[in-house]
């Protein structure tokens, strides 16, 4: 998390995770999700946190959800069903559902495929937000797996050279296990920052970088710049100009595009949303999300015990390269996360006051825990 979203220590809450999963669950039953599956939401949320990745947890993402559930925009009880499939394949349709609850089932279907074939691929249509997307990539690492995810979201990103946004910040995540060194997992957008990040942002009162948004004729802000609603001005792809890379960006966020909406069965979001419908085959508005999950089977290709040592090799030799001047180390991606769990774990989630006191009138709106049990939550 870079500095700029780390939370003011007199702003700072500590919450502990154990009692926080339990809340968040009574949250989602009170918004009509079945038991197990409110168990599914509030793992993803609070493992999400306690990785560090704030932007996708409970602090910035419950409050959506409720706001979704409640317009009636996410089915809390939806059809999800396999329409289309072969050995090593699936089509899902998720029927609205939450993608945080739907994707982890459906990466289970990639991972019993890949078990039998050596390779498990997914698509999901007509689905919601699918939270953290590395947390869909890392349930392939206890069984020996790569693991891969990837999403279509929402209109809200410029192509290079463009003046209207027609692509999402389009995710992508991947997960391969090592032996004794922390797994390598890389979780990004292909936006130069998430969306989410802009929320924190705008909670910390912190300023966006140069090369993060465009102004609203397309062209790329190259300066530091507060703003105050977090849809206000268009994203710009990884690399922020052409000269930049930014073209980089736009072909793998574009093939994220093809291989999460137009395989699964939709049109590319940007077509959708010019016609005012993201899925005109259910009630819920918006579906606006797809995605694409491939679980491979290590042994299928070599055996796994080497496959980790080799693995061990390059992630140590990664973290022995000297630092360059003015930088401590060098990581390589899931390092920070992997450190940061293991704090947070123990010492507890730092929460934004702010976010903390939103929970509490969620908790007193929904009727849940007593003060007694805030007090034991919020210590």
């Amino acid at each position: 998390m870079l500095k700029r979203f780390t939370i003011p220590e007199e702003d700072m809450v500590l919450v502990q995770h154990g009692d926080l999963r339990g809340l968040v669950t009574d949250i989602f039953q009170k918004l009509q999700v079945p038991l197990d599956e409110a168990k599914i939401g509030a793992d993803v949320l609070v493992s999400a946190d306690l990785r560090g990745i704030d932007s996708h947890g409970v602090s910035n993402q419950l409050r959506v959800y409720v706001d979704e559930y409640n317009q009636g925009a996410i089915n809390p009880k939806p059809n999800f069903r396999i329409v289309r499939e072969t050995p090593a394949t699936a089509n899902v349709d998720s029927d609205a559902g939450l993608g945080l609850i739907t994707t982890p089932k459906a990466m289970e279907i990639a991972i019993d495929k890949a078990n039998k074939t050596g390779l498990g691929m997914v698509t999901i249509h007509n689905g919601k937000h699918l939270g953290m997307a590395s947390y869909h990539s890392m349930m392939a690492l206890d069984h020996d797996m790569i693991g891969v995810c990837m999403s279509s979201t929402r209109a809200t990103v410029l192509p290079t050279f463009g003046s209207e946004p027609r692509l999402g910040t389009n995710p992508i995540a991947f997960a391969a296990p090592g032996e004794k060194e922390a797994p390598f997992l890389f979780d990004a957008a292909t936006s130069a920052i998430a969306n989410n990040k802009i929320v924190l942002a705008i909670r910390m009162g912190a300023s966006l970088l140069p090369g993060w948004i465009g102004d609203l004729d397309g062209t790329p802000i190259m300066e530091e710049k507060k703003v105050d609603h977090p849809k206000k001005y268009p994203q710009l792809l990884f690399g922020g100009t052409r000269e930049l890379g930014s073209h980089k960006a736009y072909g793998l966020s574009l093939f994220i595009e093809i291989i999460s909406s137009l395989l699964s069965g939709e049109e590319a979001g940007m077509v959708s949303e010019s016609k005012g419908i993201a899925n005109p085959t259910n009630d819920y508005p918006e579906a606006g999300t797809r995605t694409f999950l491939a679980a491979i089977n290590i042994s299928s290709f070599t055996e796994v015990a080497g496959f980790k040592k080799r693995m061990d090799k390059m992630l140590r030799m990664l973290l022995e390269t000297p630092p360059s001047p003015g930088n401590d180390r060098v990581i390589y991606p899931g390092v920070i996360e992997h450190e940061e769990y293991q704090d947070r774990m123990k010492n507890g989630i730092p929460y934004h006051k702010e976010v903390v006191a939103w929970l509490e009138t969620t908790i007193k709106e929904f009727n849940l825990p007593t003060l007694l049990d805030l007090q034991k939550i919020f210590n």
